[in-house]
């Protein structure tokens, strides 16, 4: 089923893509067998390495997912929930269709170094490195589905929110580790000056192969049979758990209302205005924050940009971007939130019908998103340049900022009218990360290219930054700020007027688009 759904979906630009990251995956794991190739000083080193490079391809495996908001969801376990299959047997199935396609492939090659490596001392540790190659291909294809289960089962729980963000949080901040170990850490792995990190990834699970293999070298074969059961065993505790894990999916949906309600009345002022745009944008809000799905996709987009600027900073070294951060949390929202009507689906037969209400639908929403970014900008704006001692960039951050926010406005608009997707039914697909209505190249080109145009509306402010930094004069400089306000607001305006157009005229078309069975 897998193999037949991928051949009917891989055409023109997705299967350009497909083969394009399958050679860039294959260049990590021709970097790995490398490793397994390379005879060191010490006995010890080539262990040492190769733990490491597995810890990395482990961690991979988790992070990306988790970092794009999603996975390989070609076979859904909703797809089977029917079906009279026991919970260990669909979680086995699911486990094999997992492991066909183009990542599992380079991640098996990549694990082979164990069998290159193995071929340096003999047959019996090459079988063994066969053997663990295997192995260990199924253990990290299991600990990212258990993972993604996981984390889609605590977020979709009112009682597990808070704590569900903050281990998407600390998943997303493990790229630091990642850099750490990149810049720093591998040079001292192989002059084995690294011994408690080295003794750390050996004891990991995806180090098990290599030390399996060295000890078959030295022909301590009882260590071989004591670390070919703990992997056998960690593989059955995975699989029940993930079994356990697809009941629940199965079973359940993102939905955990209450079957009574009740009306509250407040005094409370509203900041929003008592008007169309106001109730849409209201809405936006409240959906921000309550949808599990949105909620997760936005958050998991923002780790990015706090990885990329935090970093190399938690890394020993000195980040340019940290000032900036501000300004890479509003672009990295912009790019997450540009499927808005999508995330809506069928609902937007709502505002088809009723006279007029596209207007009000298209500002609120760009009201509601600058809203919940603007904030949070620029609080970052206020606070980082000056905690990195770079004051003199003040100037830039408050003119890029709202030039963004602005333009982020409309680019989302624009995104979510000429390249939206539909998204699966959470009444039938209960994880946050599920997103099998994704894209496809053409169009994730295209969204790319709708996003680049917030650097149209960088331009005339970094332009006069620039200039007035050049120059050493104070006026001009802080004279970006008016005009990134200008600038963003001319932007939201426009390209939001834009997607007005292109909603009133396409209205019923993007309505079917959005409203696709997934």
């Amino acid at each position: 089923m897998k193999l037949r759904v991928l051949r009917n979906s891989l055409h023109g630009r997705q299967l350009a893509a497909m083969i394009f990251g399958g050679l860039l995956g294959l260049g990590a794991a021709g970097v790995t067998i490398l490793a397994g190739i390379i005879p060191f000083d010490h006995p010890g080193t080539s262990v040492d390495v190769l733990t490491s490079l597995y810890a990395i391809w482990f961690i991979g495996w988790v992070l990306s997912p988790v970092a794009t908001g999603g996975g390989d969801e070609t076979l859904r376990p909703e797809h089977f929930a029917l079906l009279p299959i026991p919970r260990r047997k669909l979680a086995a199935g699911l486990l094999a269709a997992s492991l066909v396609g183009v990542t599992s492939v380079v991640t098996l090659v990549a694990f082979l170094s164990l069998f290159v490596y193995g071929l340096r001392f003999g047959i019996g540790p090459a079988l063994i490195g066969l053997v663990f190659s295997v192995l260990q291909l199924a253990l990290v294809v299991l600990v990212y589905r258990v993972v993604m289960a996981g984390l889609g089962a605590l977020l979709t729980s009112r009682k597990g929110k808070e704590l569900g963000i903050l281990l998407v949080a600390f998943t997303g901040f493990s790229g630091i580790a990642i850099n750490y170990v990149l810049s720093s850490v591998g040079p001292a792995i192989v002059d084995g000056r690294a011994s408690t990190l080295t003794t750390v990834v050996r004891t990991l699970p995806s180090g098990w192969g290599a030390v399996a293999v060295r000890a078959a070298a030295d022909s301590s074969w009882l260590e071989v049979l004591g670390l070919l059961l703990a992997m056998v065993a960690v593989l059955a505790a995975l699989l029940a758990l993930w079994g356990a894990l697809l009941v629940r999916r199965t079973t359940s949906t993102s939905f955990r209302g209450s079957s009574r309600t009740r009306a509250k009345r407040t005094t409370r002022r509203q900041l929003l205005p008592d008007t169309p745009i106001g109730a849409v944008a209201r809405k936006e809000l409240h959906t921000w924050w309550r949808d599990v799905r949105r909620r997760t996709a936005l958050l998991s987009t923002l780790l990015v940009g706090v990885v990329i600027a935090v970093a190399p900073a938690l890394s020993g070294g000195t980040s340019q971007t940290l000032p900036f951060l501000s300004v890479l949390v509003v672009v990295f929202a912009s790019m997450q939130a540009g499927n808005l009507y999508g995330f809506d689906g069928s609902a937007l037969w709502h505002t088809l019908v009723v006279p007029g209400a596209e207007r009000a639908d298209v500002r609120g929403r760009q009201l509601g998103w600058a809203l919940l970014i603007a904030p949070l900008g620029l609080l970052l704006a206020a606070v980082l340049p000056g905690v990195t001692s770079k004051a003199w960039l003040y100037p830039w951050v408050f003119g890029l900022v709202p030039a963004l926010v602005g333009a982020g406005a409309g680019v989302i608009l624009l995104q979510s009218v000429f390249v939206a997707f539909p998204l699966p039914d959470q009444r039938r697909n209960a994880s946050p990360f599920a997103s099998g209505g994704r894209p496809g190249c053409a169009r994730a080109l295209l969204q790319l290219s709708i996003t680049a145009l917030l650097v149209v509306a960088a331009l005339p402010v970094a332009g006069l930054e620039l200039a007035g930094t050049l120059t050493h004069t104070p006026v001009l400089t802080w004279a970006g700020v008016p005009l990134g306000i200008v600038v963003g607001g001319v932007l939201a305006w426009w390209w939001g007027r834009i997607a007005l157009a292109r909603l009133i005229q396409r209205g019923p078309e993007l309505l079917a688009t959005v409203s696709k069975e997934r």
